[in-house]
């Protein structure tokens, strides 16, 4: 027994042995692969990681701590072949924590005996020091933010920054374009689809609706998978279907299609802002996203200039049968997709925001990338030889990480665990921005951008429909009327238009290969009267009565027959479908697209102004005084009883606002950390986006009835938004979060 004892214990010493000796290997191996990482992915400066420095094995590295807070190369690890890797450093076997806790996935072997005591008092122990690792992670944030304002110092402004800017406005124009693009086909489209009245005012809000939805999700996952990978996938989307519209032909596919690509282009705006502000220093962020902005401007010049060159020309079309219909509003469709398609061109030559990268641990890529800025800018101002001295930089501790199923899980499970797992990331990151720590802030925010949104985009829409309503009083007060008039055996074969006729009598009359605008037949008699070629718009028969009548190959259904008898007449060869009519008033399509293109154009020297004085004066004194000015220039709307007096009207409002919503965006950006700044900006604009219906739906039913309900709506929520804008805290001055 006592031999056999003693073997066992002999035994049991050299399997413990053997234990202590394989996990010693197994660490030290994974400790020198992290290292080969590092020395190949590190070839120009050999630096150390530091960033969990409080977590390093002293007696395995060997190593001295250099100072905090810097991170420039000026220490022995630097160069220290044994300096440890990302992937191995502060980790050991026995305190390692599993990736799938923060999920709430248990481990492989939760089912054995005694397991799930464990795992209950891992996550008592997590969620213990939670708290702790949390307030470590915003030390790292707030060194990172202060490194990073000097990083961007030393690399200076230059051709990376322009081209980048150019590169992010091209997609900033697309999402001009797309606020633009319903408004101006809808003439066309009611007749080529037969819109009924609430069919074209849920066209044209439905962009707007797509834009709140694409702000939000596209905002939410650009803080999680990155600026420029989402900005391209939301570009894609929005070129797709605005490619797709401009051919399918029925009513729910147009709407779906412009649905989709308003999803897609919402996130343009929220992670253009927080894209190029990362590139930026200090002293140059305020002016430059204000430059950005003028972009959106050349957007709607855009969209006008094009609109007015294409849409009138009504030869730009082909048709095959009545099935299959392409006017030229088509061809503007289509051209204006050209800005998406040429923004997702230029970005792919574009990296990812290093600001990104470091908040997510990437280190290198974050290095290659600021070195690239460095170097580019430095060879365009003809300093090639200067070096970037920077060798290793701040990064942020990780809260979450995602979950490894291993190789035999099947890829649905993997992709399921993935979108769950980024589910639950970016709900958590929207909800931190309601965090105690924020929550004035974003609700202050919430109140400042549905101000601004409602009363900015009502009165925008609420214009053009006020000129509309105004041009047609005028055309009306030139109506000519005609009563009990009777005309027997005449041809008519050339345009009637703008007229009334009541009472007449018609006898064998032949109305030949003419156009109809806006005419009115009233309780009159067609007898023996003959209708061929006849080509349509605005015309209706009243209480008539049509006695042995052919209609032969016109567009008179029935809808513009109203409570008429039809006594032995015929319909032959009826133009079939709503058919789009050359009969359009072109010098009224002329004049809303000239409109618009002043309108946009007008926003140019506020836009000049902001950039200049953003950051001399401010962003909340300019956001506070912009709007207290578009609060005073709305009262001037009472005395604009003409057209053009509307016109200068609205070129004055959009000049004067543009600063708000440059300083607003401005302000947006800066107030926001970086790992919640695209989420924050993505939910803002999707209000933005809500509070835009809400004004165009008010303001635009009280057109043709009342002016003084619109001016109090718009100018007391510009007063409200001025005034709540002075309790937010100004950014001028400070490094990005």
């Amino acid at each position: 027994m006592d031999d056999d004892g003693r073997y066992r214990d002999g035994r049991s010493d050299f399997v413990r042995g053997a234990k202590d000796i394989a996990k010693v290997a197994k660490k030290q191996v994974g400790k020198k692969m992290g290292r080969g990482v590092d020395k190949m992915a590190d070839e120009y400066t050999k630096r150390s990681y530091k960033r969990f420095e409080e977590e390093d094995d002293d007696e395995d590295y060997g190593g001295v701590p250099s100072n905090a807070g810097g991170y420039y190369r000026n220490d022995s690890r630097a160069n220290d072949d044994e300096g440890h890797s990302d992937s191995t450093e502060g980790h050991d076997e026995d305190d390692e924590i599993y990736e799938g806790e923060y999920q709430g996935i248990p481990r492989a072997d939760s089912g054995k005996t005694g397991s799930m005591d464990g795992v209950a008092a891992a996550q008592a122990q997590q969620f213990r020091d939670l708290s702790a690792y949390e307030g470590e992670r915003r030390k790292d944030q707030e060194e990172l933010a202060q490194q990073y304002e000097t990083i961007l110092q030393e690399c200076g402004h230059g051709k990376f920054q322009w081209t980048l800017y150019f590169v992010l406005g091209l997609a900033l124009m697309a999402d001009g374009v797309e606020i633009f693009v319903v408004g101006f086909v809808l003439p066309s489209a009611e007749k080529d689809m037969c819109l009924s009245e609430p069919n074209k005012g849920m066209l044209g809000l439905i962009v707007y609706l797509g834009m709140m939805v694409g702000a939000f999700v596209w905002g939410g996952l650009a803080d999680r998978i990155g600026r420029r990978q989402t900005l391209l996938i939301s570009l894609s989307i929005n070129s797709v279907f605005a490619f797709f519209s401009s051919f399918v032909q029925g009513y729910v596919s147009f709407l779906f299609c412009r649905l989709a690509s308003g999803v897609g282009i919402g996130g343009s705006i929220p992670i253009v802002f927080s894209y190029y502000s990362e590139f930026l220093a200090q002293e140059k962020r305020g002016e430059h996203l204000s430059w950005l902005c003028m972009f959106w401007m050349i957007g709607g010049i855009y969209a006008s200039a094009m609109a007015w060159a294409i849409i009138p020309h009504y030869g730009w079309s082909f048709q095959m049968g009545s099935a299959y219909q392409f006017h030229s509003w088509r061809v503007f469709v289509l051209v204006c997709a050209f800005p998406s398609v040429a923004a997702i061109s230029a970005l792919t030559t574009m990296p990812e925001s290093p600001r990104f990268y470091l908040e997510n641990g990437k280190h290198d890529e974050a290095w290659m990338i600021l070195k690239q800025v460095h170097d580019t800018n430095m060879r365009a101002k003809g300093y090639p030889e200067r070096v970037f001295s920077v060798t290793t930089i701040k990064t942020v501790k990780q809260m979450d990480e995602l979950v490894n199923l291993g190789d035999g899980a099947a890829w649905h499970q993997k992709w399921r665990i993935k979108l769950i797992t980024l589910f639950h990331q970016v709900w958590s990151n929207f909800q931190t921005v309601f965090s105690p720590e924020y929550r004035r802030t974003t609700y202050m925010m919430m109140a400042v951008w549905f101000s601004m949104s409602f009363s900015y985009y009502g009165l925008t829409v609420w214009f053009p429909d006020m000129i509309k309503y105004l041009q047609k009083q005028e055309y009306a007060s030139r109506t000519k009327v005609f009563v009990k008039e009777k005309v027997e055996h005449v041809t008519f074969n050339f345009t009637l238009e703008n007229q009334v006729h009541r009472q007449g009598e018609y006898f064998n009359d032949k109305f030949m290969n003419l156009k109809m605008r806006s005419m009115v037949f009233e309780d009159s008699l067609f007898e023996e009267c003959y209708f061929e070629d006849i080509t349509s718009s605005n015309t209706f028969f009243k209480n008539c009565t049509f006695i042995a009548t052919l209609f032969y190959n016109t567009d008179l259904f029935k809808y513009r027959l109203v409570n008429c008898k039809l006594i032995n007449s015929t319909f032959l060869h009826n133009k079939e479908g709503c058919l789009l009519s050359d009969v359009s008033d072109e010098n009224n399509a002329y004049m809303v697209y000239f409109v618009s293109f002043l309108g946009t154009l007008a926003v140019l020297p506020g836009n000049i102004v902001s950039a200049l004085l953003m950051d001399k004066i401010g962003r909340l004194r300019m956001l506070a005084g912009s709007s207290v000015i578009s609060c005073i220039s709305c009262f001037f709307l009472s005395f604009g009883n003409s057209e053009s007096a509307m016109i200068a009207l609205l070129c004055l409002f959009g000049g004067i606002s543009i600063a708000s919503w440059n300083a607003l965006d401005v302000l947006t950006v800066e107030l926001y950390p970086s790992d919640k700044r695209t989420t924050a900006f993505g939910f803002l604009n999707a209000l933005c986006k809500l509070a835009a219906v809400l004004g165009i739906s008010i303001f635009t039913s009280f057109v043709g009835i009342t002016k003084a309900v619109p001016i109090l709506f718009a100018s007391g929520a510009l007063a409200a938004g001025s005034f709540l804008a002075l309790k937010l805290p100004e950014t001028r001055g400070q490094v990005l979060q």
